[in-house]
């Protein structure tokens, strides 16, 4: 990994910055507050969390022995002719009476069973639960990563859509007494039947381009409330003037931040981590398994007699596979399969993260530039219109050069509006490209 995004080094991190202190729009602030509180993703990721954990409980558990207690009762009545009969019949059961043909048999205690771990297999499980628990966290993690930038994105498009509302209907009105003008020129003779139906075709284009733009704002509305989990509400906004420049670059820290900053490189980590462990336990299983078992019970033919008849076994053993060879070898080799996916990917988010970064980084850049440009457009633009308005009524533009300037103003003002969302953007992709939101 490089050692800067840049030619220069800063050691500073707006990752670290609070999400809070990140977004200053208190409206925007709020909405992201109601967010982690009822998104449905976040919720699911949680319970993810909840399940892994179970897990590594129960794998813990495997390390110690199991315990049952048990209690139970059986009746046996031996057949005529056969071997157990003809040996029941000259044995005593008790002095002077010999076994019964129905003979009960009753019992109640503890038994107990240990798989002892000689060569590491379920401490490598556990590990690998561990594992897997923590990665449980870091997608959880990133789940918030993601649901902040999403948010704020939306937001942000929805302010840049107000604007271009604001313009849509400023443009009408330039538009309509444009073409209110050529109506009245018309009926004095000086204009004809195709300019009169030329301005208002562009009217009825921009009244089109209105209604447009209010689908649009309903529609980022209600992803917003989707995000929130709540049904379609209009969301709480101020205005914001998207005309002022934007000039704000974050400090980026240094490559290696992200090691420890993104979710999910951290996630690939311990899912790395993971796999390895895998592997371990997968090799494991070429051995024998050491396995001790034991009951320490009360065990009579009367009920009454329990108290005087204690029980207990001991065994203890190894097994080791044979015929079953191959399907150890096959879950052998998936295991390390998975490992090197686990490392390719691993390397994969890495690169993908500087990537990201360095991507954010130039487009902030570049997006400054084209935001000084674009302005300058709309400044031209809007004189255009001016000029060709006097012009047009003193008979020295023709009425194409009129509807043109008005297009070409319209257009460069929703453009620049566009400019700004896309700045807005970036310093979201950027803050989500760092790590930042989760902390």
């Amino acid at each position: 990994m490089p050692v800067s995004f840049s030619d220069g080094k800063d050691t500073a991190n707006s990752a670290n910055i609070n999400w809070k202190q990140y977004f200053t729009d208190p409206n925007l602030v709020e909405l992201i507050d109601v967010a982690l509180k009822n998104n449905l993703d976040l919720s699911i990721a949680l319970q993810k969390m909840e399940a892994s954990k179970a897990y590594v409980r129960s794998s813990k558990g495997a390390l110690f022995p199991s315990v049952n207690a048990n209690a139970n009762y059986l009746g046996r009545r031996f057949g005529y002719y056969t071997m157990d009969d003809a040996g029941n019949r000259t044995t005593e059961i008790e002095p002077g009476k010999i076994i019964p043909t129905y003979l009960p048999d009753y019992y109640m205690g503890l038994q107990a069973s240990w798989e002892i771990d000689l060569w590491g297999k379920l401490r490598n499980k556990k590990r690998a639960a561990l594992a897997r628990y923590l990665s449980s966290v870091e997608g959880k993690n990133l789940v918030i990563t993601n649901l902040i930038a999403e948010i704020a994105n939306a937001y942000y498009e929805l302010l840049a859509l107000d604007n271009e509302l604001d313009i849509i209907r400023e443009s009408i009105k330039i538009q309509q007494s444009a073409f209110d003008l050529v109506s009245v020129q018309k009926e004095a003779g000086v204009a004809n039947e195709l300019e009169v139906k030329q301005f208002e075709a562009q009217l009825n284009s921009s009244k089109a381009l209105e209604y447009e733009t209010l689908q649009n704002i309903t529609e980022v509305e209600n992803q917003i409330n989707f995000l929130l989990n709540r049904y379609p509400q209009t969301i709480k906004r101020e205005k914001t003037d998207f005309s002022k420049p934007l000039s704000i670059v974050p400090n980026t820290g240094i490559p290696s931040d992200l090691l420890k900053n993104r979710p999910d490189l951290r996630q690939a980590e311990y899912e790395l981590i993971a796999s390895k462990a895998d592997v371990k336990a997968a090799k494991a299983a070429f051995y024998p398994n050491l396995n001790i078992t034991g009951m320490l019970g009360l065990q009579g033919y009367k009920a009454v007699l329990l108290p005087q008849s204690l029980a207990y076994t001991a065994a203890g053993g190894l097994i080791a596979p044979l015929l079953n060879r191959n399907a150890i070898k096959a879950e052998f080799k998936s295991a390390n399969a998975a490992q090197q996916e686990a490392l390719f990917n691993y390397q994969k988010v890495i690169l993908n993260g500087y990537i990201e970064v360095y991507n954010e980084l130039a487009k902030i850049r570049n997006l400054e530039k084209i935001q000084e440009y674009k302005s300058n457009q709309v400044t031209s633009l809007t004189q255009a219109i001016d000029a060709s308005s006097v012009l047009f009524k003193t008979g020295r533009a023709n009425y194409i050069e009129v509807l043109l300037a008005q297009q070409n103003s319209l257009n460069s003002k929703i453009e620049l509006i566009s400019v700004k969302q896309l700045q807005y953007s970036a310093l979201v992709n950027i803050y989500k490209a760092l790590g930042g939101g989760w902390k």
